[in-house]
This record gives structure tokens, sequence and C-alpha cells, in this order.
């Protein structure tokens, strides 16, 4: 079952820094999505509750076109090794 949470917890922050990959889906106004898959060690956390991610660009940059409309964001974090997880942040 799913759970919310305000703010990361510490065993996130961790999950979160052994991920070699991650996820970012946009959507555009007219509903155009967009889901990438991200790395290159491109993102930070910085407190329990804020986040920094470099956004490189790629094949069409769709990311940054859906973020200069509505700068709605969905991140996903899962685990390729162990047990089943996923943690997103909105």
């Amino acid at each position: 079952m799913a759970r919310r949470y305000d703010e990361l917890a510490k065993e996130h922050i961790a999950f979160i820094k052994q991920q070699k990959l991650f996820f970012v889906g946009t959507a555009a106004n007219d509903g155009t999505i967009n889901v990438s898959p991200k790395g290159w060690d491109s993102l930070r956390v910085l407190s329990s509750n804020r986040i920094a991610w470099l956004n490189i660009t790629g094949s069409g940059n769709e990311t940054a076109a859906h973020l200069a409309q509505n700068e709605r964001m969905t991140m996903m974090f899962c685990a390729f090794d162990g047990n089943p997880k996923i943690l997103r942040l909105y």
C-alpha cells in the first residue's frame, strides 16, 4: 500500500543516493506526456524537503519544455537490487 510523507526521511535520502538511474515524468498543457530516464550524478538532496536536479538536455528536451509551461514534475526512484521499492517525489 502506498504511503505519503510530508518530507524525506533519512532512509529515503539514503535510498535516493544509492540510485544510479531515476525517471522524470512531465506533461504539457495539451496532455502530451514525457517520461525520461535520468542519472549522470545530476541530483542532490539539499534537505528533507528540497532537492536540486541538473536537467541535462537530450533528444528534444521535452522535460524542459513541459516545465516551462506548468512546472509539474514527478521523479521516480526504483530499486533494481534487493527488495522491490519505489519512491516518488512530487
